[in-house]
């Protein structure tokens, strides 16, 4: 009887741990599989690198992938996107996710994500806070470091083609002042200006990242000193780039030759004019951030922890590499 009462107990508890186990299979399976809220606030529409940021969210969290996207566009305006914030707040999301403006000016919001314990994700540029736990991590790319990459090309293309030693006169259209992306890249390129004895900054505007704003800043400059004094242009974004090229064409001077343009995002529509020569050189911004993020979130909804900087994958693009890269590119 002994004997017959042990298996019987043996047997109950494997049949209860079986259960239990099952139970914990479909617990786990339903968690998985839960519809989870994001609030994305994006800093605007500025640009066709934005565009494709913005369409790399909505690609990646749809609802067959069991996410519900609140997505909000600012419009370039950091009273708009805190109020796109304090909605997501009120409206008890999972996740917020910020493409922020400018930098500053955040404290107050993000106290209030973190009262409500929603955690916060920042993709693209970065904040400036008081306590950087305010926010769980960052995606982007290195600004200072396309900077610099945009330097190295210039000098490398300056040694290939016998220019070395020559005195460069260089004007640099800013992004949106006080924007991390603008921060970055006139710091890697103010630091490479420095670094050469013969390289002159001429001059030194913001374009606010738009083709209108890089064409009205760019025939300010050659208004005021002169097209026949311009060497190369550094513009923080192919957008500017390309009314700054426009600009260029209305002086009667040719675009990538008469004067050496860089910019930076790599998007489609630079790849065509570097292969048509109009572009010298683009460095690359990947604006592809969704998928990171979403890695990100699968591991927070496991239990796991991420690192507080993710930086994307980003390349160096010229007329070398234009034309064989241009049909493998997503944006």
């Amino acid at each position: 009887m002994k004997k017959t009462a042990m298996v019987v107990s043996f047997l109950a508890a494997a049949i209860a741990f079986t259960s239990c186990n099952g139970r914990k299979k479909n617990a786990d399976s339903m968690a998985e599989k839960r519809i989870i809220t994001i609030g994305y606030s994006q800093a605007g529409h500025e640009s066709a690198w934005r565009n494709a940021n913005s369409e790399s969210f909505k690609d990646t969290f749809k609802p067959e992938n069991y996410y519900n996207l609140l997505f909000s566009d600012a419009d370039g305006n950091l009273d708009v996107q805190i109020a796109a914030v304090k909605d997501f707040i009120a409206r008890n999301v999972d996740y917020i996710v910020i493409a922020p403006v400018v930098e500053v000016g955040w404290d107050e919001v993000l106290n209030e994500a973190k009262e409500a314990a929603i955690p916060v994700i920042l993709s693209d540029r970065q904040m400036k806070v008081s306590d950087d736990s305010l926010y769980l991590c960052w995606v982007g790319g290195d600004f200072a470091k396309e900077g610099r990459d945009a330097v190295h090309w210039l000098d490398d293309y300056i040694n290939n083609n016998n220019m070395s030693g020559k005195k460069l006169n260089i004007v640099n259209l800013q992004g949106t002042l006080g924007a991390s992306a603008q921060i970055g890249r006139t710091k890697g390129i103010e630091e490479g200006i420095k670094s050469h004895e013969n390289w002159n900054l001429l001059a030194q505007k913001s374009g606010d990242f738009t083709f209108d704003g890089g064409k009205a800043v760019m025939s300010e400059i050659i208004k005021a000193v002169g097209i026949d004094k311009i060497d190369v242009v550094f513009a923080e974004n192919d957008d500017m780039a390309f009314g700054a090229i426009e600009s260029i064409k209305e002086a009667g001077k040719k675009p990538g030759t008469d004067v050496i343009i860089i910019s930076f995002d790599a998007g489609h529509k630079a790849f065509e004019k570097l292969i048509d020569g109009e572009l010298n050189c683009s460095v690359e911004c990947n604006p592809l951030h969704g998928p990171r993020v979403n890695e990100i979130i699968k591991t927070l909804e496991r239990g796991g922890t991420v690192e507080k900087i993710q930086y994307v994958t980003e390349g160096i693009f010229d007329k070398s590499n234009a034309a064989e890269l241009l049909p493998t590119r997503a944006y």
